[in-house]
């Protein structure tokens, strides 16, 4: 055999192969909408980017998301969509409402845009998802019907155009026995009222039976609030709360709710009220344990003090007077919040980091529910630390004054610094046996 015409005749081969198979491959690695990216636009995108929802455009066609891919690639890659803030590298990482996208998903959005944004076989493109009619309880479907108390707050008009409003009337609850909770939900009553409403809080005023269930930072134990507090919260980002089985929230009776509504100016006038629908347990299922949402600031008592052109760290300690399972955990702050961070100080002086928002960004209002194998479980005695830091410089883009002293204040253009912490409270006894389960890997919550 002639060797020289067998290595052209591979030389020959090796590049028409060259020619060929980049270009084969690339048609046949790059990811299509309807095959690819689509399922992951249904599962991570479509809640707020569809008609009639929050977003400014819908991504549910390819027609509708073409247009939109460079814009895609950019927020997706830089996981500014969806909105999900907490740092995956620090703490819990498992949660029962992660709506972030994995590096794979990432990966396959970006590659999609680079290699042309192709439609692909429009055979390929999963069957459209059906989302809840807005004007519907979202939990209706689960429980078999609608709420079993909705309480409304008075009506309120916010002019066309008008500083924010912070609108606080009482409603009584009409209870005439204790109830246990298993679900809530709040939102405005019209999605015209979706408009104007920044967020809506709902707090649960009533002659508590259990001292050691108080807000977790009350200094007044003759408030009744210290006792019950919060109890649910609507803003852009979350839709509701589902109790884990075995836990409940407990209304008394001859409790209300004491509403804390923002409203901001839409360009139209508009009069909408907030509606809370309660989903009970029934009465011969009562749950055995407890939960409280408690708030827990991080400025240790004391009020917010942010200088101009400064980074300030604030922090908070709360004890567990008994032992308890954290549910969710949610950081709230305003334009110059930068992070904040939860962490468990065990009795033994061991310091837990639980979780921690290194991005925090004030236009979405995540609570960061933990999976139930992951929640955290902590001892009676245990320490909860909230740290909080605000960055009043130039470098912060939200910032709309770097030049300013910012203090403590209802308005967005003040500060905030606390953690909606959900808290499930357990006996000694149940709790040595919460930590058997979970080491069994037969925890059934």
């Amino acid at each position: 055999m002639n060797i020289t015409k067998l290595y052209a005749g591979l030389a020959t081969v090796a590049v028409l192969a060259g020619l060929a198979g980049p270009a084969a491959a690339a048609e046949a690695e790059t990811p299509t909408f309807t095959r690819d990216v689509a399922p992951i636009f249904q599962a991570k995108c479509e809640a707020c980017h569809r008609a009639d929802s929050i977003a400014p455009m819908s991504l549910v066609t390819y027609q509708e998301a073409r247009p939109w891919a460079r814009s895609i690639r950019e927020r997706v890659s830089t996981r500014q969509m969806p909105p999900w803030h907490i740092d995956r590298t620090v703490g819990i990482a498992e949660f029962k409402n992660d709506r972030s996208l994995t590096d794979a998903e990432i990966d396959t959005v970006v590659r999609w845009v680079d290699g042309g944004a192709p439609q692909g076989d429009p055979a390929d493109l999963p069957p459209a998802r059906e989302w809840p009619d807005a004007s519907k309880w979202y939990f209706a479907e689960r429980f078999g019907g609608p709420p079993d108390l909705i309480v409304r707050s008075a009506p309120f008009t916010m002019p066309a155009e008008a500083n924010d409003a912070w609108w606080k009337p009482q409603s009584e609850t009409g209870l005439t026995e204790p109830r246990w909770v298993r679900a809530i939900e709040l939102r405005p009553a019209t999605v015209a009222g979706r408009r104007i409403t920044h967020h809506a809080i709902a707090r649960l005023e009533q002659e508590e039976t259990d001292p050691l269930l108080r807000n977790a930072n009350a200094t007044d134990d003759d408030d009744p609030l210290n006792n019950s507090g919060l109890f649910m919260e609507w803003a852009v980002g979350k839709q509701g709360e589902l109790m884990r089985p075995g836990s409940g929230k407990l209304m008394l009776p001859g409790s209300r709710i004491i509403w804390d509504v923002h409203y901001s100016a839409a360009g139209e006038e508009i009069t909408d009220h907030v509606e809370l629908g309660i989903y009970f347990y029934p009465r011969d299922e009562e749950p055995d344990h407890r939960q409280v949402l408690h708030l827990m600031g991080a400025t240790g008592g004391g009020a917010l003090d942010i200088p101009p052109h400064s980074v300030t760290v604030t922090e908070g300690f709360f004890p567990l007077r008994r032992a308890a399972r954290i549910e969710s955990y949610q950081p709230h702050m305003h334009l110059r919040g930068k992070a904040m961070s939860m962490e468990a100080i065990l009795p033994t002086g061991r310091v837990r980091t639980l979780s921690h928002v290194g991005d925090f960004n004030f236009n979405w209002h995540n609570a960061y529910v933990y999976a139930d194998d992951a929640a955290p479980l902590l001892p009676r005695g245990t320490v909860i630390k909230v740290t909080a830091w605000h960055d009043n410089t130039a470098a912060n883009r939200a910032n709309p004054d770097p030049n300013v002293w910012v203090g403590y204040g209802d308005r967005t253009v003040d500060e905030m610094a606390h953690a909606w912490v959900n808290v499930t409270y357990f006996t000694d006894d149940d709790y040595e046996a919460e930590l058997e389960k979970r080491a069994a890997g037969t925890d059934d919550n």
